[in-house]
């Protein structure tokens, strides 16, 4: 049966939030017909879900009517695929707090692998931390030598090497000898010691080079995570969920934030460059 649209009926915002309690009417129409001498008094229909709507309802003529297929009522309150609304400002907001938890988890973990990168370069004197990117072969599998093996320092020009299992001495020895280190294991059978020379001129002048380059990288890093979520914030624009003005004071703040990583990098770089006396090498901003 199909039913007539009355022209009194009221057509709501789709854009109002849906309640799960209490679900609110998209649309309103009468129902009433004549079959025979029986007349059916007019009824009015509430519509909570409206799915497909543009194959069933047209404007025409200030009015709008059915056409093509007849919609049924109870047939468009079971069907609940395809129900639109609009996002509400606590599911904005929700979105706006996920891309700005991102950008500081990424940003951080930037920093954090500069940092460990610096640690790795040698300086003169003695330091766990130039193990720190050394991987072993151990079993099939690499894993970092400080989880197999105790490191320790009984000078300052020398590391110890102690691993739990005796048998890996040889791949510790192995990855040490391969790693950019430029230092040569002394393996005993027990353990392995290793001496760090003082660093020449020019191996200086080469660190310097090389730290300058891995501060850059964490830079343009910085860059491309700012750069991925102002692309979030322009989707979330085109998607009516914010407007140009609200993009561009996000835009403003998340600048600030990339500034103050870009300091964090260079006051690692600073403190790295103290290592390498006047071989001062600029890392561009």
């Amino acid at each position: 049966m199909a039913i007539p649209f009355s022209s009194a009926a009221s057509v709501r915002s789709l854009c109002q939030p849906i309640s799960s309690n209490s679900p609110k009417s998209l649309l309103s129409f009468r129902d009433s017909y004549h079959k025979g001498a029986e007349k059916r008094p007019p009824t009015t229909t509430n519509i909570s879900l409206w799915s497909a709507a543009s194959n069933y309802v047209r404007f025409q003529e200030g009015a709008i009517k059915f056409s093509a297929k007849p919609v049924v009522a109870e047939q468009l309150v079971k069907k609940r695929t395809g129900v639109w609304k609009c996002a509400t400002i606590e599911e904005i907001e929700a979105e706006k707090s996920a891309i700005e938890s991102d950008v500081k988890k990424r940003m951080e973990k930037t920093i954090e692998t500069v940092r460990e990168n610096f640690n790795a370069f040698r300086t003169g004197r003695a330091s766990q931390t130039m193990l720190d990117r050394v991987e072993v072969e151990y079993y099939g599998s690499p894993v970092s030598l400080k989880s197999i093996a105790q490191i320790s320092t009984p000078d300052a020009s020398s590391l110890l090497i102690q691993p739990y299992d005796k048998s890996s001495l040889k791949a510790i020895e192995k990855a040490i000898v391969s790693s950019d280190l430029g230092l040569t294991p002394n393996n005993d059978g027990e353990v392995i010691r290793l001496t760090v020379p003082q660093l020449t001129s020019e191996r200086r002048k080469e660190l310097s080079k090389v730290v300058a380059k891995q501060a850059e990288e964490g830079k343009v890093a910085i860059r491309n995570i700012r750069r991925d979520a102002i692309k979030s914030y322009e989707k979330l624009e085109k998607d009516k969920k914010l407007s140009e003005d609200n993009v561009k004071d996000l835009s403003s703040d998340l600048q600030k934030v990339t500034d103050d990583y870009m300091k964090k990098i260079d006051a690692l770089y600073k403190q790295k460059e103290k290592k390498f006396p006047g071989q001062r090498v600029k890392c561009s901003h």
